[in-house]
């Protein structure tokens, strides 16, 4: 239908019909017509695109939300919100208007985190909370979060990262890798390898060295030990952020329409009797997957 045939309908029922589309959409919409760029405006489309439970969002938020239009209310949300209290981070994802969240460092189950021996809390300027956790050396490392899914979009298939970074001194995050999971209720529960910092382990510079050294039996031997460094050495490694910190996926999950449970994501390194030092955590995301 050309641009005339368009502008003679109706703006209400081009809201409506625009309204059953995305975010995303709706704003292609509005830069090729004028007439959705119109109806674009109205109250009824944003308003779909909200979460149904957005006033009680915005009663936690730390500071007042005005916005004009529930359009404005929308990006305005696309943008990240503190929330009960400072401890948790709340946006809505641009494209789909899915809910997504960071939980801070402070509310999570950090063990020995009140320690000052093995963690100190310090505040840092590009930093979403007032604080981060910074290890100063345990050998038992365990970080914890949980979410109710029912604070998720349904029907979505969402991920949670680690969100950290290195200080120039860390050290003991590249080996041996962390245990990174992500379980709901019993239904689901998804564990892998992760590793903070890229690292040559110990294990497969000895078994190098062994293998030149040595002769074939041992060679054989130090080979088989190089096998089970390589396989360790396929951890997933964090990736670098747009915002200067790193992110490692701790897992995915499913989350249905009505879904009602909680989702409880971890990290964990305490087999090794390793110590570590120097990772800085700013808290969990939970987002919907790329």
């Amino acid at each position: 239908m050309g641009e005339s045939g368009m502008d003679r309908l109706p703006e209400g029922c081009v809201a409506h019909a625009i309204a059953l589309t995305s975010p995303r959409d709706v704003c292609r919409f509005s830069s090729v017509s004028s007439a959705f760029r119109s109806a674009a405006a109205y109250d009824t489309v944003w308003d779909r695109f909200l979460p149904s439970d957005y006033r009680s969002i915005l009663s936690r938020a730390v500071r007042p939300v005005v916005c004009s239009s529930k359009r404005d209310l929308f990006f305005r949300l696309c943008d990240s919100l503190l929330i009960d209290a400072g401890k948790m981070s709340f946006w809505l994802e641009r494209s789909s208007g899915a809910k997504c969240y960071m939980l801070s460092a402070r509310s999570l189950s950090i063990t020995w985190g009140d320690t000052p021996q093995y963690w100190r809390w310090v505040p840092l300027s590009d930093c979403r909370f007032s604080e981060a956790a910074e290890l100063v050396n345990v050998c038992w490392l365990e970080i914890r979060g949980k979410i109710q899914s029912r604070m998720l979009s349904g029907r979505r298939t969402y991920a949670a990262y680690l969100i950290f970074r290195l200080a120039d001194w860390s050290r003991g995050l590249g080996h041996p890798p962390q245990e990174a999971s992500v379980t709901m209720g019993v239904q689901h529960s998804s564990t892998h390898v992760v590793r903070l910092q890229p690292n040559d382990s110990p294990s497969r510079v000895r078994a190098r060295r062994n293998r030149i050294r040595f002769g074939p039996l041992v060679r054989w031997g130090a080979m088989m030990l190089e096998i089970a460094a390589d396989q360790e050495a396929a951890a997933e490694v964090g990736d670098a952020r747009d915002d200067g910190w790193m992110e490692a996926e701790l897992g995915e999950f499913y989350i249905d329409e009505g879904e009602d449970g909680e989702v409880e994501m971890s990290l964990m390194e305490v087999r090794g009797g390793h110590w570590k030092k120097g990772l800085i955590i700013q808290g969990i995301e939970i987002r919907p997957k790329a």
